[in-house]
């Protein structure tokens, strides 16, 4: 009994389940019946509005042409009526002038014919009547005012309410990932004319292949693209890759959007390593300040956590973390603070703005294995530029404790390009990309970002690809490079 009673109450269960959902559909039926009426109403109401707006510019096209018709046959009429008048005031004097020789010609008296004769003569000879050009001024020929409608017609008859434009097609061969920034081009596998604009999105993922359902990034939006091309610039590639798509639309849909795309965008990425940074140094995120009082306010907060106000001496546990460690924070006189990614091939480039009131800076690359009493390019084991605002303004290329000075203005932000194969680690003015000092080595060692700064700040921009005028400088060579053998 007690199985028959748990069998229909799931049989409940279940009818209730769908009567609800049946319930639902019908609502949304309803619901979907009130739609086709109001969007019927609302196609309807523009495309009323469409005809009457094609009405009234025929209706505007009619007015300037009568108009042009009423101003030619006005000037063509007031032309010939003037001639026509000319031609009657000269008709009527030669019609006097003859009727004068006829009577002159009759006349008896021979004494007064010559004179008469002679005035009859100059008379014709001034006449109007040869004076007048017997070619009408004007045509009366009005052809050239009419207006064949065939094309326009067939035009006409042919509109149809407008289709859903067909999806765009990526072209990944035309497309181009270099300097931060994506050109993407696509087209249209059918003509069609009567595309307003087209809409692009495009995401970051990590993610090769196909865009995944299921992605933490969101699609950004770009509207509004008018042609079958667009270029994202600034971009900053702190992910292995970016899904686009694209769709087009007309003025009263949006088509599919095509089959997306992933094209890879490979370029260096990394965070400071606060595990390492010296304990005068605040580090967030990709920015470095000075702190004088760092050290002592760890201190003091760790005495008043722990209780003990005698043991200045023991470290902060906020100051032990993973990495190096609290035992091989960096520490004495050197400020130094190193990123948390391995360099061990390929091409690497990264950018670092300092504050230029820092009394001391310094930025290059160092092996894991640098002291932590150890200061950049002080030993074998570290490659830096140097910028001293302290008693006297220097800016040095340092490695192994030898020191070349550099002639070149000391910019606000510098950009590191390290080809770790060649050999080569080439410092350049990042705004200019004018090339500052290339050291040249033999990397034994993975290599690590490696930051100094002493009384100041600064900030680190990553997820940059190599520039392409920083790959031209390297392919023709500099007559500014030097190699650490020329540092004295």
């Amino acid at each position: 009994m007690e199985d028959q009673r748990e069998a229909l109450r799931k049989i409940i269960t279940t009818l209730a389940v769908k009567n609800e959902e049946i319930q639902s559909f019908i609502y949304s039926l309803k619901q979907m019946l009130l739609n086709v009426e109001a969007n019927s109403a609302k196609v309807q109401e523009d495309l009323e509005a469409e005809f009457q707006s094609l009405l009234s510019v025929l209706e505007e096209l009619k007015e300037g042409m009568l108009m042009k018709i009423k101003q030619d046959r006005a000037s063509r009429t007031y032309e010939l009526q003037n001639q026509l008048s000319a031609c009657m005031r000269a008709l009527e004097s030669s019609e006097e002038l003859l009727e004068t020789a006829n009577q002159t010609l009759q006349a008896t008296d021979s004494d007064d014919f010559p004179q008469a004769a002679k005035q009859i003569k100059d008379g014709v000879t001034m006449a109007p009547a040869f004076r007048l050009s017997l070619k009408a001024k004007v045509s009366d020929n009005m052809s050239h005012l009419m207006v064949d409608f065939a094309q326009e017609r067939q035009m006409l008859q042919a509109l149809k309410f407008l289709p859903v434009p067909s999806a765009p097609v990526i072209d990944l061969a035309e497309s181009l990932v270099a300097d931060n920034c994506v050109t993407l081009v696509w087209r249209m596998p059918d003509e069609d004319s009567k595309i307003d604009h087209y809409v692009l999105e495009y995401r970051r993922t990590n993610f090769e292949g196909p865009p995944r359902l299921k992605e933490d990034q969101p699609w950004m939006v770009i509207e509004g693209i008018r042609h079958t091309e667009y270029t994202l610039t600034g971009l900053k590639f702190d992910m292995k890759y970016m899904n686009f798509r694209v769709k087009a639309c007309n003025k009263a849909v949006a088509g599919e959007f095509s089959e997306p795309v992933t094209l890879e965008t490979p370029a260096f990425m990394f965070r400071l390593d606060a595990s390492t940074s010296h304990q005068n140094l605040r580090v967030e995120d990709l920015a470095v300040e000075w702190d004088a009082m760092g050290g002592k306010v760890q201190d003091i907060k760790a005495r008043e956590k722990e209780g003990k106000g005698r043991t200045a001496g023991v470290p902060s546990p906020k100051r032990m973390s993973s990495g190096r460690g609290g035992r091989d924070r960096f520490t004495a006189e050197s400020y130094t603070v190193l990123g948390d990614t391995l360099i061990d091939g390929g091409e690497q480039y990264w950018e670092v703005r300092y504050e230029p009131d820092s009394k001391a800076f310094g930025l290059g690359v160092a092996y894991r294995s640098l002291g932590r009493f150890e200061q950049l390019g002080k030993t074998p084991a570290s490659w830096c530029l140097h910028v001293n605002n302290w008693l006297q303004v220097s800016f040095t290329a340092k490695h192994a404790n030898k020191v070349k000075v550099l002639d070149a203005p000391v910019p606000d932000c510098l950009g590191v390009h390290c080809d770790f194969h060649q050999g080569l680690l080439s410092f350049y003015n990042a705004r200019t990309k004018q090339l500052l000092h290339t050291f040249k080595a033999k990397f034994t060692q993975p290599l690590l970002p490696a930051f100094t700064v002493w009384c100041g700040s600064f900030h680190v921009t990553t997820g940059l690809q190599v520039p392409s005028s920083v790959r031209c400088l390297q392919k023709r060579g500099s007559a500014t490079s030097s190699s650490n053998t020329s540092l004295t």
